[in-house]
């Protein structure tokens, strides 16, 4: 699982097959689902005796149907109660931020399948825009350029390693160009080609493309008194696709407003979480009905 699992892709004999159970912020397999929280729960100590509450990250944009297979995956794998929380709440919590004061504070959360933009005042979502675009369609369309372009097969780790020291959604100074090494699909042999992040920023174009319309969108949602605070407050930028090289810098052009990446973006969503297990009383209004009713009211 995890990071183990991740070196595994692309070198396994054909009886060993990697699994993502879970796709765009939805279950694709419910048994693997459980098997894997089954499995972070014994690592952190839990056995039969001694059930846990359990508070569960997910996209805002994700069905009642998603919402009742995440938390019955997670009873079955051990938990006694399992809550949900929308991804840019929690990632607010985690960055620190005054949601539950009645200013303006705008959290852009860029995942692996989703990209979510949420304007969040008096501890409830007053805004929001999700499209399922995230940081695998970067790799994804990485891998279709060199395929396309250069004739050469690449695997998801190696697109992934290309998004890191070359991708860039805007140009940024001290860029350099880097060899890549794949599979010739005529020839099947071997082959190395240099790649420019001019050339990868043409290939991730339109899913970047995509991130950032859903972000001046939910711009355009904002109520006129909430807009003035985000002029002085800025959004904010979490999420491991926001880590992106350019990203904020994108986002500023684009939107005219300043966006600035939180200091720990790919953990903020599940520090967030953690703040609302040590508080969870108390914060019992901004968990989300599993049951379809959108999010619990005071």
């Amino acid at each position: 699982m995890g990071h183990e699992a991740w070196q595994m892709i692309g070198r396994t004999p054909s009886y060993i097959v990697a699994v993502r159970p879970l796709r765009k912020g939805a279950i694709t397999d419910f048994e693997v689902t459980q098997r894997m929280i089954r499995l972070l729960l014994q690592r952190v100590g839990v056995s039969r005796l001694n059930r846990p509450r359990v508070v569960i990250c997910v996209p805002s944009a994700i069905t009642a149907v998603e919402r009742r297979a995440v938390t019955e995956a997670a009873r079955r794998a051990g938990a006694a109660d399992a809550r949900l929380i929308e991804q840019p709440v929690a990632a607010a919590i985690g960055a620190d931020l005054p949601i539950n004061e009645p200013i303006g504070n705008m959290v852009v959360d860029i995942g692996g399948g989703t990209t979510e933009s949420a304007l969040i005042s008096l501890g409830g979502v007053v805004a929001l825009e999700a499209v399922r675009v995230g940081s695998f369609d970067i790799d994804n369309a990485i891998q279709g350029y060199i395929r396309r372009e250069y004739g050469i097969a690449i695997g998801e780790r190696t697109a992934e390693e290309i998004k890191i020291v070359l991708g860039s959604a805007y140009p940024t100074d001290g860029e350099v160009s880097a060899e890549v090494r794949g599979r010739e699909l005529m020839s099947g042999l071997p082959k190395t080609v240099v790649l420019t992040p001019d050339e990868v920023r043409v290939a991730i174009e339109e899913p970047v493309t995509a991130m950032v319309d859903s972000v001046v969108s939910c711009l355009a949602q904002a109520p006129p008194e909430l807009a003035q605070d985000l002029i002085v407050q800025g959004v904010h930028l979490v999420g491991g696709g926001g880590m992106l090289g350019g990203m904020d810098l994108r986002l500023t052009v684009e939107s005219d407003v300043p966006v600035r990446r939180v200091n720990s973006p790919l953990e903020s969503v599940v520090l967030g979480a953690g703040k609302v297990i040590e508080h969870y009383e108390s914060v019992q209004a901004i968990f989300m009905d599993d049951a379809g009713g959108g999010r619990r009211r005071r």
